[in-house]
């Protein structure tokens, strides 16, 4: 049989997943479509509590303050067009005043640093190594919120920067599973041989870490995207982010690479409910 597709090797997890699992999805907008379907499918799944991330620089400081739940304070705060946010949260943080962003935001902080204790399984999708520096902070932003370019330096991380950050919070929380992803969504800002440079750099960066922590598992997103969905009309129409169908495709695979097979009939119900509920009635008249 003629074989019109480059099936990608996925060795499944030896040690498989459940709803008995408490998850952490974080990172890219990969990894916000991810852990929304498990989280439609009822699986236990914090997702990105600060907002969509993309770099492994904010990624990093996200997870260490999900961990130390340390409160965010005013010299945290930025102005956005008269309103306040902080260059580690998504713009959905923005509030009218300082006073009321502090507290949402430290709200959310202390529910989710609770939440991020007891998850035993994170999933961390890297989009690009490309980052903004804040030239008078000094910091590596989440979020550029729209503030003027001449604010911020555009830089690349190295391999060994990555590298460091991802041992760093894995050796800190050695009770929990560790799952990286690349995202296969293309950044052609960087150019198309810039985004190619980014992406292998993650790569790189994982595979390094995984020979150092051999428990670390890698889920390949970006291949399979790359290889076995390889035709545009797997994209949308700025062609740079998968379909609905595809992210449906590659959540499959994950399932079929981490999920207990045991799990197949609850997941079945759960997308039975979850059909249900948007459901919507038709009135004869």
């Amino acid at each position: 049989m003629m074989k019109l597709q480059t099936p990608v090797e996925c060795a499944p997890l030896k040690e498989r997943l459940g709803y008995k699992n408490k998850y952490l999805f974080i990172g890219s907008c990969f990894a916000a479509e991810i852990g929304s379907i498990m989280m439609e499918l009822e699986f236990d799944v914090l997702l990105n509590p600060f907002g969509v991330l993309y770099n492994p620089a904010s990624i990093y400081s996200s997870i260490k303050r999900l961990s130390s739940g340390i409160p965010f304070t005013e010299k945290d705060i930025i102005t956005d067009n008269g309103r306040y946010t902080s260059f580690f949260h998504h713009s959905t943080f923005t509030r009218e005043s300082a006073e009321e962003f502090l507290a949402n935001a430290n709200a959310s902080l202390e529910r989710d640093s609770a939440r991020f204790a007891t998850a035993d399984t994170c999933v961390v999708t890297l989009g690009t190594a490309w980052v903004f520096k804040h030239l008078e902070r000094d910091i590596i932003v989440s979020n550029c919120h729209k503030i003027h370019p001449a604010q911020f330096r555009r830089e690349r991380l190295e391999t060994e920067e990555v590298t460091g950050m991802l041992c760093e919070i894995v050796e800190a929380h050695p009770d929990k599973k560790w799952i990286f992803t690349v995202s296969p969504i293309r950044h052609l800002k960087d150019t198309a041989h810039g985004n190619q440079l980014s992406k292998s750099i993650l790569l790189l960066a994982i595979d390094r870490l995984q020979q150092l922590h051999p428990e670390v598992e890698y889920f390949p997103a970006y291949e399979i995207m790359m290889d076995e969905l390889r035709d545009y009309r797997f994209y949308t129409e700025n062609m740079t982010h998968p379909t609905d169908q595809s992210i449906r495709y590659i959540f499959d695979r994950f399932c079929d690479y981490a999920i207990d097979a045991s799990e197949m009939a609850a997941i079945a119900e759960a997308k039975k409910r979850l059909k249900a509920s948007r459901h919507i009635g038709f009135t004869s008249k």
